[in-house]
């Protein structure tokens, strides 16, 4: 699998980071959501995927927000998590992005803590989506039950702290 670099150590998840301006003060761990949305991608080659890694992770890294993106072809399967404000306004700005489209938003809820807090976006090639492209039409994205994919951030997530 193709990991990025982690966080740095003064990462905005990282706990030691001081926050300055609008988002000073900690954050309590109440106002921290995870959401997990698919779309489709448009126009995918490297180049447009390279853009929105670089993006995803220069806002992220800004905002305190860290995740996991699993992409292919035919799918971009993402993981935000982070204070509620910040993630919601990430996902308005990937809504209006037309590098996406048929947004599907599976999930979002309050957490008390991070799944991927070392990672503004850690990249996750599809190896770890088994779904052929048939099981991924427009239909059949309808029913991805928002537990079965919880659980494939859980695998990646334990994947990467054991080989990180």
């Amino acid at each position: 699998m193709r990991y990025d670099r982690p966080c740095p150590a003064r990462c905005p998840a990282d706990p030691r980071r001081r926050r300055t301006g609008p988002h000073a003060g900690a954050t309590s761990i109440s106002e921290l959501i995870q959401l997990i949305y698919s779309s489709r991608p448009f126009g995918y080659d490297e180049a447009t995927l390279s853009g929105i890694l670089l993006d995803a992770r220069q806002a992220n890294a800004r905002d305190g927000i860290t995740g996991a993106l699993i992409c292919r072809r035919d799918i971009y399967l993402q993981f935000l998590e982070g204070p509620a404000p910040e993630v919601r306004a990430a996902y308005d700005r990937i809504r209006r992005d037309d590098r996406h489209i048929d947004l599907r938003l599976h999930q979002s809820e309050t957490t008390s803590q991070r799944l991927f807090g070392a990672w503004a976006m850690l990249h996750d090639p599809a190896q770890s989506l088994m779904w052929s492209p048939e099981d991924l039409s427009d239909t059949a994205r309808e029913r991805l039950h928002p537990a079965d994919l919880r659980r494939i951030f859980e695998g990646l997530a334990s994947t990467t702290q054991t080989s990180g």
